[in-house]
């Protein structure tokens, strides 16, 4: 009998980021470990329909409900069409979805992945309405995907949670406080990733440098800094990344991590939300301006050619010209390479919320404009840099653009096309780079 003609048909889809990505892929990998379902990229075809969300931007809400209301077309055709809403915005609003969208069969969260087959299952056998958003359990990361087919970099969540509770933040009410993941599966987990030719590791969580684990033998805590140590241990990772991390917690013994691994890539992410020491406090940081440069400075004096990229908050309320001002000339201070910018959103719930805001949405725009203007120039600036440069590139598979050129990664994080052999893909290689692209990618050639 031909077992795939019964299997039931998902189709998953994603917003937000890459922790919301990487939940996808477990969701799929437990899925498809219980052999009765098959995942498909065609939503008009599938009998379950999985909406995994992500509830940072403003009117997420919103775009959940449009969405829905496409899938709801699709289950008048099809009583049988199971729909279930996952990620933050189901946490966020839980039972609130089911009364616009009666339509739905399951709301879950994101502690709660690993119970999908029993939900599809009580689904299945009657048609209420499933709620499971609660728990702080770490049992989904058993399911982390581990793909048999060639794959060279790749993420693994080391924790969830967040316990900073920024102003502005629905995250710890949405994926709950800080949870760190067993250093040992983590580290074997990375191993068996080495198996189908991960050299490249992505370390993932709401914020990665206040992970620890406390040992209860020696009373000693095992930090972050500890696991980039293990990590670096093993002879198959070559590159080392991680996202996203808080300034407040950037201690010194990760500052030292990057003298003694050379594994680390010179290539920072440490969002600092805005240049502006009252805009900090209101956004609740834990930290200054000045402190945050003397972590930058810190890096620098130790791997001199660092890139930082960062993120930026813009027309937070009460931010004046004078706070935006200060902003910028912080940008040009340190000479961020990359960010990711945004006009503030006003989420439900945080304290940001109660705050009074007089800016106009034209004049948040026009400053996004402003800031977004300049990073890309220097953005270009660090580009040009880089022309003549022989740089250490991961190849990565054929380019997008041009199926006669390959591409990889450089340890900048830039994305760089060449003409070479496909026996390359998987492999470090040495490029120089013979010429930039006003977007974001290099042209390289074989050293």
């Amino acid at each position: 009998m031909n077992t795939n003609k019964i299997k039931k048909k998902i189709y998953i889809k994603t917003w937000g980021c890459q922790m919301n990505e990487h939940d996808s892929s477990i969701i799929k990998n437990i899925l498809q470990k219980e052999k009765k379902y098959t995942v498909t990229n065609k939503p008009e075809i599938s009998n379950i329909l999985i909406l995994n969300t992500c509830s940072i931007r403003e009117k997420a809400q919103e775009k959940l409900f449009h969405q829905l209301g496409r899938w709801k077309k699709l289950k008048q055709k099809n009583p049988d069409i199971i729909i279930a809403v996952g990620g933050c915005v189901a946490t966020q609003e839980g039972k609130k979805i089911y009364k616009r969208a009666k339509f739905i069969n399951i709301i879950f969260g994101p502690q709660s992945l690993h119970k999908l087959p029993k939900l599809l299952y009580q689904s299945y056998k009657n048609k209420n309405l499933i709620i499971d958003i609660k728990g702080k359990s770490l049992k989904k990361f058993d399911y982390s995907p581990q793909k048999q087919t060639k794959k060279f970099t790749s993420f693994v969540t080391i924790m969830e949670g967040c316990n900073k509770y920024c102003s502005f933040c629905i995250v710890p009410y949405t994926r709950g406080k800080e949870v760190s993941r067993d250093n040992k599966e983590i580290i074997s987990e990375i191993k068996k990733l080495t198996t189908i030719g991960v050299r490249e590791i992505i370390l993932l969580g709401q914020n990665v440098n206040s992970y620890h684990i406390n040992n209860t033998l020696n009373k000693k805590k095992y930090r972050f800094s500890d696991l980039l140590y293990s990590i670096s241990e093993i002879p198959e990772i070559q590159r080392i990344r991680y996202i996203t991390s808080h300034p407040k917690d950037f201690s010194d013994d990760i500052i030292q991590a990057y003298k003694y691994i050379p594994q680390l890539t010179n290539f920072l992410h440490l969002p600092v939300q805005s240049g502006s020491n009252k805009i900090l406090r209101l956004m609740k940081r834990g930290y200054t301006i000045e402190v945050y440069e003397n972590i930058i400075n810190k890096l620098k004096h130790i791997r001199p050619k660092i890139n930082i990229s960062s993120d930026f908050i813009i027309g937070f309320p009460g931010e004046t010209e004078d706070d935006f001002e200060k902003t910028l000339h912080f940008i040009s201070k340190i000479n961020f390479d990359t960010s990711y910018s945004f006009i503030y959103s006003k989420r439900p719930g945080t304290r940001a919320a109660k705050l009074i805001d007089n800016t106009s949405i034209e004049e948040k725009k026009n400053r996004l404009s402003i800031l977004q203007k300049k990073i890309s120039q220097q953005s270009l600036q660090w580009r040009r840099r880089m022309l003549g440069t022989t740089q250490s590139v991961l190849v990565e598979g054929i380019a997008k653009n041009n199926i006669q050129e390959l591409y990889g990664r450089t340890e900048n994080n830039r994305i760089i096309n060449f003409e070479g052999n496909p026996k390359f893909i998987g492999k470090f290689i040495k490029l120089k780079v013979i010429d930039i692209n006003y977007n974001t990618y290099l042209k390289g050639e074989v050293t």
